[in-house]
């Protein structure tokens, strides 16, 4: 097998043409790209350094420039390609988005002293944007500068107490500008405005839907893989399940599923994962017991990014060598999400120039070894977890999979904060096993994103049977989230987290203490590395 690296994002179908999001480091850019979604149109969110050429050869239906934190006329803020105007595609400018068409165009954006954040009343005025919705109506704002004048050719058709030119429109250059967020919950009209837009202005269909995705990728798989051999890694969660149906659907019995232990797992899940794949897919299952193997390359190992990037590898190197005992296996079966790649810094344009900052490197994706010896088949690599998760339903996988929430690849290593032993997996796994226990019988589980126990390497002194102890502290970590872009830490009950603290604390030795992680995303990540 020769060096191969990872494929680039597969170019949509035609009838599939994208929506392309502007990222202008806007908080709400993926949400754009959500919403969108969610209007059954299909959308990617792309770098604002994307040039028009680049643009015109997408083809896309639409174009959306999301909000950013900067001025339009600050020193180093974002920019665009100005002649993405001149191209006729409907473009829809929010927020920053908005100024940045309104300067480039002529017109005039500035700081007036009327900022507005938060709630705002908007007049509407007859428009495309705004048909059939109310002529008053409550709106997000989050502004310092607002456009003083609109370009040339440019109608205002909404204004606020402090804005007064909170949205325009120039329908015969396909031109729309709004300066609130129609892509938050707190626009109640939002969704319905982004409809108008995508619907009537740029004449969307609403197909993206999981039984279109289903055939999409089933055709894509086929033309990627051929009659090539292909193995999955099977890790038990949806994505991978859901990743491993599809390829299953699409090439049948050229598919091999491959279960690594890697050690780092919570308890009894290399058993169940073995015995519910085995009772609802009929394809070859290999189980690898490499516990040995990735604790020894653990050791000492502090830095999140160094563990992130060596289990990434250590995987690899796994799968490799299962391939080869198969044979001649030059494929290898990913369940990475966009926000895999999103957060590894890796969804950009075809320049190469990313759309955000490497937050964390996933280990399917900035984990990967450069010289690994299998291409990638990645699925679900253009879909969110909520997508996945439909997409699984409708091929018929069962709701307990469909719905278990969240585990991270390099699993209990990434909850250990420091040096990852036998000792601290221990403990941390006894301890998790009470959390998730504690948050089933509550029926609690299908509310949150993820709800999980995190060991910092650190210990405290306390009193247990009138000694002094010096032990480890559990943090509970439990968020409420759509997509895992945003979270919010949950508001357990305080007669759920006392038991658990209580339980933990009485029934895990090594721990005297329980802490609540009261952070959301951002500032913080779900995990903790």
């Amino acid at each position: 097998m020769g060096e191969v690296v990872a494929l680039p994002l597969p170019e949509p179908a035609p009838e599939a043409r994208p929506v392309l999001v502007l990222d202008f480091g806007g908080q709400y850019s993926q949400l754009i790209a959500r919403r969108v979604r969610e209007a059954r149109v299909f959308s990617e969110l792309v770098s604002h350094r994307i040039t028009a050429d680049e643009v015109r050869r997408r083809n896309p239906l639409a174009v959306i420039l999301s909000g950013g934190p900067a001025s339009v006329y600050a020193l180093g803020a974002p920019q665009m390609d100005p002649a993405i105007f001149e191209l006729g595609i409907p473009t829809l400018g929010i927020c920053y988005g908005m100024q940045l068409m309104a300067r480039d165009l002529g017109g005039s954006v500035e700081s007036t002293g009327s900022s507005e954040y938060g709630k705002a009343e908007l007049a509407a005025f007859e428009s495309e944007l705004f048909r059939d919705l109310p002529s008053e109506q409550t709106v997000w704002m989050s502004h310092g500068d607002s456009v003083t004048a609109a370009p040339a050719g440019a109608q205002v058709v909404a204004c606020s107490t402090s804005t007064p030119i909170a949205a325009f429109e120039d329908p015969e250059r396909k031109l729309y500008g709004v300066q609130f967020h129609p892509e938050v919950v707190h626009t109640p009209h939002g969704q319905e405005l982004l409809k108008n837009f995508l619907y009537n202005v740029a004449g969307a269909p609403s197909s993206w839907t999981p039984a279109a995705v289903i055939e999409e990728q089933v055709e894509l798989i086929r033309a990627q893989v051929g009659k090539e051999q292909v193995i999955c890694g099977l890790s038990g969660g949806v994505d991978s399940a859901v990743a491993a149906l599809l390829v299953h659907k699409a090439v049948c019995d050229q598919l091999t599923c491959v279960f690594v232990d890697h050690g780092l797992l919570r308890a009894n899940e290399a058993e169940q994962v073995v015995e519910t794949f085995g009772g609802h897919f009929h394809v070859p299952l290999v189980h690898v017991d490499a516990r040995e193997r990735f604790l020894t390359r653990l050791i000492g190992v502090t830095d999140p990014e160094e563990k992130r990037k060596i289990i990434g590898e250590e995987f690899i190197r796994v799968f490799e060598e299962e391939a080869r005992k198969l044979g001649d296996v030059r494929f290898l079966v990913q369940g990475t999400l966009y926000s895999d790649v999103i957060e590894s810094g890796g969804a950009g344009d075809s320049t190469g120039a990313g759309v955000a900052a490497t937050i964390k490197s996933h280990h399917n994706v900035g984990g990967l070894p450069a010289d690994m010896q299998m291409e990638l088949v990645e699925p679900l690599r253009m879909l969110f977890k909520d997508e996945v998760r439909r997409v699984g339903a409708e091929l018929g996988l069962p709701e307990r999979m469909v719905w278990r929430q969240p585990f991270p690849g390099p699993g209990l290593a990434i909850r250990i904060i420091g040096d990852v032993t036998v000792e601290r997996l221990a403990i941390l796994r006894a301890a998790d096993a009470i959390l998730q226990e504690e948050i089933r019988r509550a029926d609690l589980y299908r509310d949150l994103w993820q709800s999980f126990a995190v060991l910092p390497a650190i210990k405290s002194v306390g009193v247990q049977g009138d000694e002094r102890t010096y032990a480890y502290p559990i943090v509970i970590r439990a968020v409420t989230s759509e997509d895992a872009m945003t979270a919010d830490w949950a508001r357990l009950p305080y007669d759920v987290l006392e038991t658990i603290s209580n339980r933990i604390i009485n029934e895990v030795p090594g721990v005297n203490r329980v802490a609540l992680d009261l952070s959301s995303k951002p500032p913080a990540t779900i995990e903790w590395e």
